[in-house]
């Protein structure tokens, strides 16, 4: 690991990579401090301090801070995200959005392009809605926007709209420029920068006596164990072996060669705790609106920390991480396309005999995947929540930053495995090599 970590100085390029997006990503802490005018800071975080069990608090958790703040990036790369979702989902409903997928390059370009059209409208429909919003708001420390009125209203939809606009680019840059994966990196650190000033706070609890010193041991214990089984079950896969026959084209032939179709445990990623955390906080943000006791009352009981919820959240999981992989994998598109090259999986025939196959084994690994997913977001959150620890740890938080530190520490090791550096895995590598 030492060794891999010294040959990046080796590499020019791959330096310059690394360098390049460390100072994008300080681009992007600094702008998550630069407020937007007209409002009053004390009063939004007093405010936010009051929601943080609700859907503001998600989005300020994705936002690395900047939503409380009411910062020039406060909506983050969440309306980026919304519209990437959003455009998978009419590639099923709309034909064109469909072929543009199949065209290659030119249609990659065209989606690109209508997903930041989709984030610039929804970063602005956010923006208006926040902006009415704030102008209702206020407590103790007085009212959150100075001056209200449309003006206001127009510099915060302007401010905001830009600000996510601004992320997006920093985004591609790092993808081009850098390391790669540069939406996932901005959410990565997003997350990662609210963890020192969780870690300050309980070790003041531990030290006022507060929090007892083995808790803390059996929380670290616990936090490898998880952090080792999401590395485990994210790169686990399903290979199904499929055989290409033989074809002559000209003199030459190809094929006749043995390979597999690898099926991730886990196709739908972070995407489904995301949609069901959203579902089931929207009713707890009305209910921290709602005066009335009967209906805040209801509105409690699926809020997060009650047993309801803990249901209802692993049930949306579930479902959600089934109609994700719907969505976004076809079995009958894969079946095609081994039929048209000639491929076709040992004991089937080419076609719906291989398609049914095929999604009754994407059936049988969803299952565990949504488990897993489900286990990872909902146990070690019950568990911290019981012991009211102030350190956010599970869910959807840990697995992003799991994933992209996997994917960045690949996307390293590929660029000094092609100059014949060693990586990080010398043992695996060896073995691959042999």
């Amino acid at each position: 690991m030492a060794a891999g970590l010294a040959n990046i100085a080796k590499i020019p390029e791959l330096k310059r990579r690394i360098i390049f997006t460390l100072l994008m990503l300080a681009v992007y802490r600094v702008g998550c401090f630069i407020p937007t005018p007209g409002v009053d800071a004390e009063a939004l975080m007093a405010f936010f301090a009051r929601q943080q069990r609700t859907i503001f608090g998600l989005f300020d958790m994705f936002s690395g801070g900047a939503l409380e703040r009411l910062s020039v990036f406060a909506l983050g790369i969440m309306p980026y995200i919304s519209a990437a979702i959003i455009m998978e989902l009419l590639k099923v409903v709309v034909p064109y959005i469909d072929r543009l997928y199949k065209e290659g390059e030119a249609g990659s370009k065209k989606i690109k392009q209508y997903t930041r059209y989709g984030t610039l409208l929804i970063a602005a429909i956010q923006g208006f809605g926040i902006s009415f919003a704030l102008e209702g708001m206020g407590g103790a420390q007085g009212a959150v926007v100075m001056n209200p009125g449309w003006s206001f209203r127009l510099m915060t939809v302007l401010t905001l709209t830009s600000g996510t606009a601004f992320i997006m680019w920093l985004g591609e840059m790092i993808t081009e420029r850098g390391i790669g994966n540069g939406i996932s990196l901005i959410i990565f650190a997003g997350i990662v920068a609210r963890m020192p000033s969780a870690i300050i706070s309980t070790v003041q609890l531990i030290k006022t006596g507060e929090l007892p010193a083995i808790l803390i041991v059996l929380i670290i214990v616990m936090m490898i164990a998880v952090v080792g089984i999401i590395v485990f079950v994210e790169r686990g896969q399903r290979r199904i072996p499929v055989q290409y026959a033989r074809r002559v084209v000209g003199r030459r032939m190809f094929g006749g060669q043995t390979t597999h179709l690898p099926l991730k445990v886990n196709v739908s990623g972070v995407i489904p705790p995301i949609f069901a955390s959203s579902l089931l906080m929207f009713p707890a943000t009305i209910g921290s609106f709602v005066q009335n006791e009967k209906i805040k009352y209801f509105f409690d009981l699926i809020a997060p920390g009650f047993w309801l919820h803990e249901v209802l959240y692993v049930a949306l999981i579930v479902f959600f991480c089934y109609f994700y992989t719907a969505v976004t994998f076809n079995p009958v598109d894969v079946a095609d396309n081994l039929k048209k090259w000639g491929g076709y999986i040992p004991g089937l025939r080419p076609g719906k005999p291989t398609s049914d196959y095929i999604d009754r084994i994407l059936t049988r690994i969803t299952l565990g995947g949504a488990i897993y997913v489900a286990a990872v977001c909902v146990l070690p959150t019950i568990l911290v929540s019981r012991f009211n620890v102030p350190f956010y740890f599970g869910g959807t938080a840990l697995l992003i930053v799991v994933g992209v530190a996997m994917d960045t520490m690949s996307q390293i090791e590929s660029h000094m495995l092609t100059r014949h550096y060693e990586g990080f895995m010398k043992k695996r590598m060896g073995k691959v090599r042999r």
